[in-house]
């Protein structure tokens, strides 16, 4: 029996409240509020700084060098998606280009991460459509292998199941599984107070080694404070 190839429709979607929450906290706030799990491995980057996005993980399975799949995969779009393209060998060809993101952004799309390239960067970056990628390439592609939209796929070492949030920004990509958005997003708003807490004492002048408690371990590790001679 050969491969089956799907394209999967009316994939739930998370918890809107959480998933706007998840996109103001941002990044790094809200994996360490997940444990420190769900993370991208940092290969991914962002074409531009400054976008931060959460959306719902739309998924693409596609062979690498060609992009048939996510053509594929935009009927399945709406607002407030975030695309997700990977290939089943490692690629860095140019995907994805300005042709796609106007397809997605008419549609409400917020954005792209692709563990392969992308191409006409200054276009999408006038445009305000955010992709994180592997590379950036010229390289093009060709539309002849078939794949699969929304199947569960690795995005640069991360597990994402369509419908999962995914979370963007200038610290990188995070994949919060839909049905622990909720639960995440309300610890993100915990420690967010936390660290107000802390930036307002750091801002009146006290030291993290006393606000985190430090100075005992310090001790205990065996470093010891000398005050320097022949000055």
């Amino acid at each position: 029996m050969g491969t089956r190839h799907v394209i999967v429709r009316n994939v739930p979607r998370p918890d809107e409240d959480a998933v706007s929450v998840l996109g103001r906290v941002g990044v790094a706030t809200a994996h360490e509020a997940m444990g420190r799990r769900g993370l991208t491995h940092p290969v991914l980057r962002p074409i531009y700084p400054g976008a931060r996005i959460a959306g719902r993980a739309v998924t693409v399975l596609s062979q690498p060098g060609d992009n048939l799949m996510i053509h594929a995969s935009i009927e399945q779009t709406g607002p407030g998606d975030v695309l997700v393209v990977t290939t089943t060998s490692p690629s860095t060809d140019g995907m994805f280009g300005e042709l796609f993101a106007t397809q997605l952004a008419t549609r409400g799309v917020l954005g792209l991460a692709i563990d392969a390239g992308v191409r006409d960067v200054s276009e999408l970056t006038a445009m305000g459509f955010p992709a994180w990628s592997r590379a950036v390439s010229a390289q093009g592609t060709v539309k002849a292998t078939p794949g699969s939209v929304n199947v569960p796929v690795v995005l640069a070492g991360a597990l994402v199941r369509p419908g999962d949030v995914v979370v963007a920004d200038d610290d990188g990509v995070l994949v919060v599984p839909r049905e622990d958005a909720p639960a995440v997003a309300e610890a993100s708003i915990a420690r967010e107070d936390s660290e107000q807490e802390k930036r307002e004492k750091f801002q009146a002048g006290v030291l993290g080694l006393d606000v985190y408690g430090m100075r005992p371990t310090l001790e205990r590790l065996g470093v010891v404070y000398v005050d320097e001679e022949g000055r």
